[in-house]
């Protein structure tokens, strides 16, 4: 079986969920390839990266412009150099006649020019939402046809329904085969939003952990209480509160916290520490 993961940017170090789901089906035996909308730093990755050769299976899709005039001048400058690979795909792509708007808008023709001389697909797996429509286009274009799944997983369900509207993915939830969500309270805002209940389940972040072998430590009663959160310095992440519950605890126990991570609160956030007189003991250690 082969399945082509669509994601915004990989490889991506924070997203170790997504890494985790193409290694462990290719362990098991299937095939897998990744299309990504824009690469990233290939120089500091995760070990499953090399090892499991991920970088021959990632390909880049090809970016299409929000300008229409834009995007159409550069679709014939596609259209010219790539109908001979693979006319047949490329022809339609531009078959307004069966896929209306979405071949008009060159949509589909974006999308075959990342299919050429590509192997079919049994799955296409849309990691976020956000990346629907783009595994959408790419399902219309491959015969037979695959199956479409959607995977929501947070900010596609919230900051991107502020900016695009509760509609956006009316036309996707009656495309796909399949939805998935991290967590019930997630697979419900996506009901919310227009889902139907049995074609959406929950599809937990799973972790091996046979990789996080347990090692016997010794503490003496002098030595401080380590801790350590991971993430991304925004609002949903919590950090606040973190950092004042062990300013808290710090009255009664010996505490150094770690904080690993970056983003948009990390003012707020030193201004915060130095506010609560922390500094000593809890420190922003930057991504």
């Amino acid at each position: 079986m082969r399945i082509a993961f669509i994601v915004s940017q990989f490889p991506m170090l924070s997203e170790t969920f997504i890494l985790n789901q193409v290694t462990g089906l290719i362990e098991r035996g299937y095939e897998v390839d990744i299309y990504t909308e824009r690469f990233g730093d290939w120089d500091y990755v995760h070990p499953d990266v090399n090892n499991n050769q991920l970088r021959e299976r990632t390909f880049l899709l090809e970016s299409v412009p929000q300008n229409y005039g834009l995007r159409v001048i550069k679709g014939l400058a596609l259209l010219l150099t790539n109908f001979h690979k693979q006319p047949r795909l490329i022809f339609n792509s531009l078959n307004i006649f069966e896929s209306g708007l979405q071949a008009a808008g060159l949509w589909l023709l974006y999308s075959a020019i990342s299919l050429i001389n590509r192997p079919n697909y049994d799955i296409i797996h849309c990691q976020f939402g956000t990346q629907g429509y783009r595994g959408w286009f790419l399902q219309q274009l491959i015969k037979p046809k695959p199956k479409l799944i959607l995977m929501f997983r947070g900010h596609d369900i919230s900051s991107y329904i502020q900016q695009k509207g509760e509609q956006v993915y009316q036309p996707l939830f009656k495309a796909a085969d399949l939805c998935l969500a991290n967590c019930e309270f997630f697979r419900q805002r996506v009901i919310e939003l227009g889902c139907a209940s049995d074609k959406i389940t929950v599809h937990r972040s799973g972790l091996d952990v046979n990789k996080f072998p347990f090692k016997l430590r010794q503490r003496t009663l002098s030595e401080p209480v380590i801790i350590a959160t991971v993430g991304r310095l925004v609002e949903k992440k919590g950090m606040e509160y973190a950092i004042r519950a062990v300013v808290k605890q710090a009255k009664y126990y010996s505490l150094v916290y770690y904080i690993i991570g970056d983003g948009t609160l990390r003012p707020s956030l030193e201004k915060l520490i130095r506010e609560l007189e922390a500094e000593d003991y809890i420190h922003l250690l930057g991504g």
